[in-house]
């Protein structure tokens, strides 16, 4: 009996350690220079401000991955990002389930101050969180979150290509699916 108590309380105190370790590590990531992976970072430190015209962004269509940073409160994090016609846009899934709820406060800090900064490759681009609920754009932005994040190599019917489009558009218009325009910061 004395082995299964002592297991028992070396086991709660490696996982009120591992606690700990977690705990700091998501602090400190808040004064790092941007995002570290999953995590949430700090404000961007380091890139070199772009400045000159709207960039051409199709240098983003097959990136999967980009930071950004929101002005208020000022941390980092790394998002998918989507292009097309000329513009970018980033999603943000899960709003309305439970984990979106806790781990997902960002959209709802940007539609309170959508002011952000964007870094590609080193380079800071002063944007826009603007969310977008309808339009002609988003059966396109849909369409695209799929080739390149959901389906991968894999051919869908055109029937799947309609069923994934009307869940999309109804996970936009139920609020689980947000979608930010980013634009040019005036």
């Amino acid at each position: 009996m004395s082995f299964i108590v002592g297991l028992l309380k070396w086991v709660l105190y490696a996982a009120i350690g591992l606690a700990l370790v977690v705990g700091l590590f998501v602090f400190g990531a808040r004064f790092a220079d941007g995002p570290i992976a999953i995590v949430p970072g700090g404000e961007f430190a380091s890139g070199e401000r772009y400045e000159g015209s709207e960039p051409d962004w199709s240098f983003v269509k097959d990136r999967q991955e980009v930071e950004f940073q929101l002005m208020d409160p000022e941390r980092s994090r790394t998002t998918w990002i989507v292009e097309h016609d000329g513009r970018i846009y980033i999603p943000c899934g899960y709003m309305n389930s439970t984990w979106g709820r806790i781990w997902k406060k960002w959209p709802i800090e940007a539609e309170q101050d959508g002011r952000a900064v964007l870094r590609v490759d080193g380079v800071l681009y002063d944007r826009q969180l603007v969310r977008i609920n309808e339009g002609e754009q988003l059966p396109v932005l849909l369409s695209e979150l799929g080739r390149k994040y959901l389906a991968g190599d894999v051919e869908l019917s055109a029937e799947q290509q309609t069923q994934a489009l009307a869940g999309g558009l109804q996970q936009i218009a139920d609020g689980s699916l947000w979608i930010f325009e980013l634009t040019p910061r005036t």
